[in-house]
């Protein structure tokens, strides 16, 4: 199995902080994970509850405007795995375009593209 859930989606937002507060205190939801990103942005995920798989990332919207502008027209699907080089490989041998894997201090990921050129990530989850 190449995705066996989906993990997250990335909402692109001005402010991360007014962001966490607004899904915490308006929604109800909880912090599920929050760490630094470099010196003006942070991972942030919130879910609904702590036992919820399924959480949504509050990205930086100006960060990611200066890295990919096209990419905050719309939220990115983040699919789940419990093993990365095996899906990375089997979406290669299908002749998915795939780009690097990349291995990050809050995970190993890699983006893949559809039929239309639309991006997604699988991300490794344990």
């Amino acid at each position: 199995m190449i995705i066996n859930k989906v993990g997250k989606v990335t909402v692109y937002v001005e402010d991360q902080e007014q962001a966490k507060q607004f899904w915490i205190n308006k929604l109800g939801f909880v912090l599920k994970f929050e760490q630094p990103m470099g010196p003006n942005a942070s991972w942030i995920e919130v879910g609904p509850s702590h036992d919820e798989f399924t959480t949504i990332v509050l990205y930086s919207k100006s960060a990611m405007e200066r890295h990919k502008p096209s990419k905050v027209a719309h939220p990115t699907i983040l699919f789940s795995t419990t093993d990365i080089e095996s899906s990375y490989e089997k979406l290669k041998q299908n002749e998915v375009k795939v780009g690097e894997l990349l291995k990050m201090p809050y995970g190993t990921m890699f983006t893949f593209y559809d039929q239309d050129g639309n991006e997604y990530l699988i991300r490794e989850d344990k």
